[in-house]
């Protein structure tokens, strides 16, 4: 059996009861297969003995002791033993906050092994963080050993799992399978799945402990590259012929415009083309810097899809950017004749039937909308082309329903988070890559200044000037209402507080609790330049496009992610004004706060952004994995693990070159894991 097949509760396992089957499932362990899946975070390394004489000099020590004497700190039920500990090296002490218990244990004369972090208090060094057990003269289940920590939640502690752990693996050594082709594994030397599991639990070397990361790391890798690449060859195997049209449309709207299209933007439209009439349906990712114009190029792209006598959907994380898509759309598209549509969840009753029945009819050319299109009676006369707009807020299985709402239709994913090129192509391997680097001619940089908190006054002043010259201004915060638990400021405080600040001026707020409908008439009136003041959580982060905008404050910038904090200040700087991005930032800095405002204040490329971003805070934030799903990678790490990466795309490619259909004896395996269907969901 595959690991992922193990699929029995976990209360399998003598032990596991109903409390702790629920304490178990409260950390993602509900099944055998889970239980093994959850990797330590850390390792403790307790074979070493230590002398005592060292405590102060490290972190941590590992020792084995004889207990001398016990005593009482305090009186009465606060009271708290303290003992008193010695080898040959010297002495110290434990300090048992709420293990009085230990007294018992704790016994003059007794040997123990001791693992803790010991500090000077009073006198001499003190430990009340330490981990102890009996001496005796067989192994020691916790010392001796490298020990596994694993991630926990209330009511369950590290003995347990790693007991719980040691009775998993007995329970599926007689009978686990390997998912490695055994060329592969030779190759590269990996462990079996069965020693693999054992390491990465309980490893006896660090040796082990790589080996077992680097197998593993390396099977999840394979099975998402092999999963691309058959998705890429399937797309490959599927003809279709769209006659290409005068493209009459795109001249009329590109001669219309009040600008030029920029060098990176005519390249990426041809790509584009390139794909619509090939034989071929079309997967492309446009990466692209905030006001880069990647959606203007999306809408062209679609006009070549409309005139061949095709419908477009186009997708959006949210109503508010959809909404403001549609608007944009409608000035460049109503002149030419094109017939579009808005669709959300609000969208109900009368106005949403004749709206199905238009684009069943095929009466509408492009619709734009949010996660509504999705929806089951949804349906589309003839759709040619599906462009998904920040596709790394949808799982793959969500583009996929709307894809499939259409006879292979091509697909267009726009992104304003670029991923650095080498990863890109190995990330999304099932797709061509375009980039456009290069903004519009006219766009002065924002001008970013950075302000410690209790300075805002000159921040505040500074923006007074810019709206009396006619501008338009907005104020950011990390939260929407006061929270007990952080010290920071929110929307719905400092909107009251502006309103006294600026009284002479309009404001509003905005902030994602606020209904739909309100937040569009916000907008409304800010767009047409009613509104002075729009004070925001980063419900605007993304898409908002008011060109009379210069200046925006962002309150607390050492909350915001980098890529965050350059979306915010990417929503300025869309004028011909001199535009101003004010930071302000609290006193208490941590590190990596540090580096991302050094990082914000030294360029205004988003693609070195992008990497910098990705080195702070790894893939898991930068690429939205927690949030939305779309990349569910378990252990591998794309950015640590680049190398493996590498070679896991190069071997399933090959592999897939030489068998398609994966047939020959030695890749049966990889058929018979791709079958057990739940690896595709894990992974898509």
């Amino acid at each position: 059996m595959f690991l992922r097949e193990y699929s029995r509760a976990v209360n399998v396992l003598r032990g596991v009861g109903p409390v702790l089957k629920q304490r178990l499932a409260q950390i993602g362990i509900h099944s055998i297969c889970d239980l093994l899946n959850h990797f330590p975070r850390d390792y403790q390394d307790r074979r070493s003995i230590d002398p005592l004489a060292s405590a102060l000099k490290k972190e941590r020590i590992n020792s084995l002791v004889r207990v001398v004497s016990r005593s009482w700190i305090g009186r009465g039920y606060k009271k708290v033993l303290r003992v008193l500990i010695a080898d040959d090296s010297g002495k110290a002490s434990l300090v048992c906050f709420g293990r009085n218990f230990l007294e018992k244990y704790l016994i003059p004369g007794k040997y123990f092994w001791v693992s803790g972090s010991f500090k000077y208090r009073y006198g001499e060094a003190q430990s009340s963080n330490f981990d102890i057990e009996i001496y005796k003269e067989e192994k020691s289940k916790r010392f001796q050993r490298i020990l596994p920590i694993y991630p926990l939640s209330e009511g369950l502690i590290q003995g347990l799992l790693r007991r719980l752990m040691d009775k998993a693996l007995v329970y599926v050594e007689p009978d686990l399978s390997e998912e490695i082709p055994e060329p592969l594994k030779k190759r590269y030397r990996f462990l079996s799945k069965l020693q693999a599991l054992k390491f990465i639990h309980f490893p006896e070397s660090w040796d082990q402990l790589k080996k077992a990361r680097h197998t593993l790391i390396f099977e999840e890798l394979f099975y998402y590259q092999l999963i691309l690449e058959k998705l890429r060859l399937k797309r490959q195997s599927i003809y279709r012929h769209r006659r290409k049209p005068q493209l009459t449309l795109k001249s009329n709207l590109i001669e219309r415009l009040p600008f030029r299209l920029t060098d990176d933007q005519k390249h990426v439209l041809s790509e584009i083309e390139n794909d619509l009439f090939s034989h071929h349906p079309m997967a492309r990712l446009i990466q692209g810097d905030v006001g880069s114009g990647k959606t203007l190029i999306a809408f062209l792209a679609s006009l070549a899809v409309i005139e061949s006598g095709e419908q477009v959907a186009f997708l959006a994380p949210t109503e508010l950017l959809a909404r403001q898509h549609a608007n944009n759309a409608a000035v460049l598209f109503e002149p030419l004749g094109i017939s579009l549509a808005f669709l959300s969840g609000n969208i109900k009753g009368v106005q949403r039937e004749r709206l199905k029945a238009a684009l069943n009819g095929g009466d509408i050319d492009l619709v734009i909308g949010t996660h509504a299109l999705f929806s089951t009676d949804i349906a589309f006369k003839k759709l040619g082309l599906v462009i998904v707009d920040e596709q790394h807020r949808f799982g793959v299985r969500q583009r996929q329903a709307l894809v499939d709402k259409g006879d292979h239709p091509d697909l267009l994913l726009l992104t304003a988070t670029p991923i650095p090129r080498t990863l890109a192509l190995t990330l999304f391997g099932d797709l061509e890559l375009s980039e456009i680097r290069n903004k519009p001619e006219g766009r002065k940089p924002v001008i970013t200044h950075l302000t410690r908190q209790g300075n805002e006054k000159k921040v505040y002043d500074r923006v007074r000037e810019e709206v009396k010259k006619g501008r338009q201004a907005y104020f950011v915060y990390p939260l929407i209402e006061e929270s007990t638990k952080l010290q920071l400021k929110d929307a719905e405080s400092m909107y009251l507080s502006l309103k006294r600040s600026f009284s002479d001026l309009n404001l509003k707020l905005i902030h994602s609790r606020i209904p739909e409908e309100d937040k569009q008439m916000i907008m409304d009136a800010f767009v047409s330049g009613k509104v002075d003041i729009l004070v925001a959580t980063s419900v605007m982060e993304v898409g908002l496009d008011v060109a009379n905008a210069n200046c925006i404050v962002i309150e607390h910038a050492e909350r915001f992610g980098l890529s965050n904090l350059h979306q915010l200040r990417g929503r300025v700087g869309r004028g011909s004004y001199q535009s101003y991005a004010f930071l302000i930032y609290s006193n208490s800095l941590t590190e990596s706060g540090i580096q991302r405002l050094k990082v914000i204040m030294t360029t205004h490329d988003g693609f070195i952004i992008a990497q910098e971003d990705l080195n702070i805070r790894g893939p898991g934030e930068f690429l939205g994995v927690k949030q939305s799903g779309f990349l569910r990678l378990g252990h591998a790490d794309p950015l640590r693990d680049q190398e493996i990466l590498i070679d896991a795309r190069k071997e399933a490619n090959g592999l897939l070159r030489d068998d398609p259909d994966l047939c020959k004896p030695e890749n049966r395996i990889c058929s018979l894991v791709l079958k057990t269907g739940s690896l595709q969901r894990d992974i898509t």
